[in-house]
């Protein structure tokens, strides 16, 4: 018996040492993206007069603390779809629709799309370019939601399970925006601190959408964009999105109230809140979930 188990032993040695060693499942992507015209600056609601005027844009995010993360450094390939990721709207080969993010998190040009490439603007702010995302197509969508997605372009996979046009949601960010529709539809995070008579400004949520892709908002106070110290989701599609919460300076969280009136507490120092956003023919809506800090 002694020996037979040696033998067995042995053999599962030699098993472990021949088995082709499985590739490393990358992390979630980190960072943000958001839309603005070619300057970099905001659109109000993300509702844009013209497809042509609609403008990708990196960095730590608007109104983010010092020290925030922009996007890793890499090369990136970015998709313009309706709000489920079926439909893809960009006319033109993913091959044309690439960029380059440095060790900054600020996009540096469109080199990786050689001769097809995308046009750029300046940002006025951080000085990295912003990408037109046009050509695309009309969205089928009846609330006029588009779908912007972000994804290194090492990470696309075609094959993989639940893959948007070869866009994996794990590993994407997304931003929704409308062009010449004016229904406003919004989730809207607020932090509140004690003896603040207004919410706090700076503040991360991270926004998981109906594809599970994410994006990171911070709350601001900018009154040209109708932000009033919220981090804004806009242009939200119909269906159930995700706001996370987690305790950050200026705010270890007691409770967070959803949209619906439900109280939820910290476990692990976050909170996930369900959104369910209904269909943007019911009219504007703005749903709030508010974070009452210690």
């Amino acid at each position: 018996m002694l020996r037979k188990l040696s033998l067995l032993t042995a053999v599962a040695a030699v098993s472990l040492l021949t088995m082709p060693t499985l590739p490393a499942v990358a992390a979630p992507l980190s960072g943000a993206i958001f839309t603005t015209d070619s300057s970099g600056v905001p659109v109000n609601l993300n509702i844009y007069p013209t497809k042509e005027a609609v403008y990708l844009n990196g960095g730590p995010g608007l109104n983010a603390p010092d020290g925030a993360a922009g996007l890793p450094a890499d090369t990136y390939s970015f998709q313009v779809t309706d709000p489920s990721g079926r439909t893809l709207l960009s006319s033109d080969s993913v091959d044309c629709r690439q960029f380059v993010v440095d060790a900054s998190g600020v996009i540096q040009d469109v080199s990786a799309s050689g001769a097809c490439a995308h046009a750029t603007g300046v940002d006025g702010e951080d000085g990295g370019a912003t990408v037109q995302l046009f050509p695309y197509a009309d969205t089928p969508n009846n609330g006029g939601v588009y779908k912007v997605w972000v994804s290194p372009t090492s990470l696309l996979d075609c094959s993989a399970p639940g893959n948007k046009n070869c866009f994996v949601p794990r590993y994407s960010k997304t931003d929704n925006f409308k062009v010449r529709d004016n229904r406003i539809v919004e989730i809207d995070t607020r932090f509140w601190a004690p003896g603040n008579p207004q919410p706090l400004d700076g503040m991360l949520a991270t926004w998981t959408d109906t594809n599970g892709s994410t994006n990171q908002k911070y709350s601001e106070y900018n009154p040209a964009v109708l932000a009033f110290h919220e981090a804004h989701v806009e242009a939200a599609e119909q269906g159930t999105h995700l706001i996370q919460v987690s305790d950050q300076v200026n705010c270890v969280i007691d409770r967070v109230v959803s949209p619906t009136g439900t109280i939820s507490t910290p476990t692990g120092g976050f909170v996930t809140v369900p959104v369910s956003v209904k269909n943007h023919n019911a009219g504007d809506a703005t749903y709030f979930v508010d974070v009452y800090c210690l």
